[in-house]
């Protein structure tokens, strides 16, 4: 994949014929299939493993072919994971699949590129650490397995602490707005805390901080805040939940802490709003997640999960193992894992650096700004997500009785393979209905234009475009961008 930033062009709108669906291109794709794709099973067989072998050709055909049913990942909007890397990555990836990361002391090497992941996300994420020190953190399998971590050092050190006050300790919470990922609601059901949701409302579709605090009380292990809602992309105000956090426990002796989710946002806010304040430059944020495979810019399967200090994470939580060859900690809730993904986000570090990940978000939210100004000439649509947040789309019609957002997001992957999820709002906005285009790396301004004709295309089958609509293609502005303070001398010119 080039992440290079495009130069700037005329574009001109150009009318693109139906491409056929996903069926037709199954079904038409090999007019002289070989012997190897003609040998498919029996339907019977498709949940019992063969009796016989099957030759090595013919079971890769059959695969390949079936598998060209799915959709094209490049297509797929509905997805914050990237989908795309550079071929020099892919190698590095392929040559590592063998290793199992948990044999520490077999690959040293690929444990010391782990470390240093570590650290650099850390220090991106403003920690407060030596030039020397090592920061305190892991990799795991995604965001989930991160946040499950996450979540039980705060359970284990608020356990501890009641136990040290002589105070009954089985009664956890942690709260959070509704419009938490389901990765939430897993760790609160698998490890019995109680999760206190906050609703969100119509035209304010993340946590109020000040609702939050409300909901607090000594048994809140901590107070989850996104950054970057799964549902509109937002950045929810972790300054603001920080400061009234800090009142509401001088006023009552209490010491509740703040974990930032930063799934989708993390490798977003230090690039494009490095003034933001919502990483451990706030006193009471003690853990960030943040996974590698979305706007990290990793294959799907790495995630990171980074604590404020050594007290932040109990002690009692880290495992010590010598039975592979060396005594080593381990703190996942897995044991094997590979090593490539660990492996191919060092590669995007070391190789894009601080710049070239400035010059990659300031893409992605440029072609966002192309399909929602896009969107937005039609006159059809409301704009649900905010220009400063995670680069995607989210959009509801203003008029249903042509048709509704889940018929667009039918006919889209229909008629042109788009894959544009619709879905309800979370608790406290269930009326209304959104869609959804996330922006990544590897969606190229062409693919924005293309989506917003092939949005029309579908609006005109509907009937809610007039018959004189003019379709308009949004050009874009060269500017200049200044990097963060601490790469100042950095100028990226952004096309």
């Amino acid at each position: 994949m080039n992440f290079s930033v495009l130069k700037s062009a005329t574009y001109s709108t150009v009318v693109v014929p139906k491409p056929a669906s996903q069926s037709d291109l199954f079904l038409h794709s090999n007019n002289h299939p070989s012997r190897h794709a003609r040998a498919f099973l029996p339907r019977c067989s498709f949940n019992e493993m063969p009796q016989k072998s099957m030759a090595k050709k013919t079971a890769y055909a059959k695969i390949r072919e079936e598998l060209k049913l799915d959709a094209k990942p490049k297509m797929n909007l509905a997805s914050f994971v990237t989908t795309s890397m550079e071929e020099e990555c892919n190698t590095l990836m392929m040559e590592s699949f063998k290793k199992n990361y948990v044999n520490m002391d077999e690959y040293p090497a690929t444990t010391q590129l782990h470390n240093r992941c570590v650290n650099m996300i850390a220090r991106l994420f403003n920690a407060e650490i030596g030039e020397n020190e090592n920061a305190i953190g892991t990799g795991t399998v995604g965001s989930s397995e991160a946040i499950m971590l996450a979540g039980l050092a705060f359970k284990k050190k608020w356990q501890n602490k009641l136990k040290a006050q002589g105070k009954p300790y089985h009664k956890p919470n942690i709260v959070t707005g509704a419009n938490v990922q389901v990765c939430w609601e897993k760790f609160a059901m698998y490890f019995d805390v109680e999760l206190r949701k906050v609703d969100v409302g119509e035209g304010y579709y993340v946590m109020d901080p000040t609702k939050a605090i409300e909901m607090v009380d000594e048994n809140t292990i901590c107070v989850a805040a996104i950054l970057g809602s799964t549902y509109n992309g937002e950045f929810e105000d972790v300054k603001l939940l920080n400061d009234l956090l800090l009142q509401q426990n001088k006023k009552n002796g209490w010491d509740t802490p703040i974990h930032v989710d930063a799934a989708s946002g993390g490798f977003v806010a230090p690039f494009l709003y490095p003034e933001l304040e919502w990483d451990f430059r706030l006193p009471l944020v003690k853990s960030i997640n943040v996974s590698g495979h979305k706007y990290g810019l990793v294959y799907a399967g790495i995630g990171w999960v980074i604590w404020r200090g050594k007290e932040d994470l109990p002690q009692e939580l880290i495992f010590n193992i010598n039975y592979l060859g060396a005594d080593q900690p381990t703190f996942t809730l897995n044991f094997s894992k590979g090593s490539s993904q660990i492996i191919a986000q060092y590669y995007q570090l070391v190789h894009l650096g601080r710049e070239g990940y400035q010059r990659v978000m300031e893409k992605c939210k440029e072609n966002a700004m192309v399909v929602k100004q896009g969107l937005e000439k039609t006159g059809c649509f409301n704009i649900l997500s905010k220009d400063n947040g995670v680069p995607l789309v989210a959009f509801s019609l203003k008029d249903t009785s042509h048709g509704d957002e889940f018929k667009i997001s039918e006919m889209l992957r229909r008629l042109h393979g788009w894959v544009v999820p619709a879905y309800p709002m979370p608790s406290g906005a269930e009326h209304v209905n959104v869609l959804r285009a996330v922006v990544r790396a590897e969606f190229s301004r062409e693919m924005a234009e293309k989506l917003v004709l092939d949005i029309e295309n579908v609006l005109q089958e509907l009937g809610k475009l007039g018959p004189k609509y003019t379709p308009k293609v949004t050009k874009i502005a060269k500017r200049k961008i200044i990097v963060r303070e601490s790469n100042k001398h950095h100028k990226v010119l952004a096309a």
